[in-house]
């Protein structure tokens, strides 16, 4: 697999972990804003994250006999932009 879903770091997935059926009161730290996001809009535990919070082994994982990565792609980058929205209202 050499293609990679590219992430632009805004934060917007982790500001707005409440919105999404995945992400846990555990990865919660109150305010739907997932206790991992730091100042700079990072990943504390990036390469110990949840499943579900890396797109690509997620796809892997889960869904590559059943969509094409291009369209779980797109579906991100959409719901990305969703998210990225909410956080400029």
């Amino acid at each position: 697999m050499d293609e990679k879903f590219s992430c632009d770091c805004c934060g917007a997935c982790c500001k707005n972990i409440r919105r999404s059926t995945f992400y846990t009161e555990e990865l919660d730290r109150g305010d739907g804003v997932c206790k991992h996001l730091t100042a700079e809009n990072l990943c504390e535990i990036y390469s110990e994250r949840p499943i579900y919070c890396n797109v690509d082994a997620y796809y892997e994982k889960f869904l590559s006999q059943k969509i094409s990565r291009k369209r779980y792609y797109e579906m991100n980058y959409q719901a990305c932009e969703r998210l990225k929205k909410l956080n400029s209202d």
